[in-house]
């Protein structure tokens, strides 16, 4: 009977992958492992850093095996672990992402010099004032006046847009991109709520809510 491979070494165009078995032991792991790529290294001769991804599959290794892990791809010389990647979420992790993924909804005023800011989309049930900020993961909706600052996509997410009743804010921010807002014309007030995204060119530009179902058409996870 062939032996059972509890590691697997493959390679690609950016470097080496590591398919690393998830039912052995840790101890076996770690022998098999160190054998083959030192065979492997030895192999190569090469000079060059060769960036190493790991996969764990269904495995679970805490920060100090994944150290150790490090330390020994590391031992061979011209190989660097890029990234180590897992099925398995730890229970902090899953809060995370479940965090990002709610939309929290609060129902209060963010006066000046106030912060709200939540991980995931915010649905914010009155005004944003002057001097209050307000930041979210995702995307913020304000059933108010929105006269202070609006930060969107605050982790990198270029998708996020900002809502509200009625828009008439001191600064505008989806991700790294900031757009203060011109005066506003008490005259011109519009009384339909309106939106904020990034365009094509990477400005934040201010339209009509009724336009963002074509722009953003996964916003919603609701279906007819």
């Amino acid at each position: 009977m062939k032996k059972r491979q509890n590691v697997i070494i493959k390679g690609t165009k950016d470097g080496l992958t590591l398919h690393l078995d998830d039912s052995c032991s840790y101890q076996d792991l770690k022998r098999e492992l160190d054998l083959k790529l030192s065979a492997n290294t030895r192999a190569n001769g090469e000079n060059q850093l060769i960036p190493v991804h790991v996969q764990l599959g269904n495995r679970y290794l805490s920060e100090e095996q994944k150290e150790e892990i490090k330390a020994l791809i590391r031992q061979k010389k011209n190989l660097v672990v890029d990234k180590i990647d897992s099925n398995v979420l730890t229970k902090e992790e899953a809060e995370s992402i479940r965090g990002k993924a709610e939309v929290l909804t609060v129902a209060r005023i963010i006066r000046s010099g106030q912060i709200l800011e939540v991980p995931g989309d915010l649905l914010l049930v009155g005004d944003v004032n002057p001097g209050g900020t307000v930041r979210a993961g995702g995307n913020i909706f304000i059933m108010g006046a929105l006269k202070g600052i609006a930060h969107a996509g605050c982790g990198g997410d270029e998708q996020a847009i900002i809502a509200a009743s009625s828009m008439k804010p001191s600064q505008l921010r989806i991700s790294d991109c900031i757009n203060r807002a011109p005066d506003i014309v008490e005259s011109e007030e519009k009384h339909e709520m309106e939106c904020a995204y990034i365009d094509d060119n990477r400005q934040i530009v201010v339209d009509r809510l009724q336009g963002l179902i074509h722009l953003r058409p996964n916003l919603t996870r609701l279906e007819d």
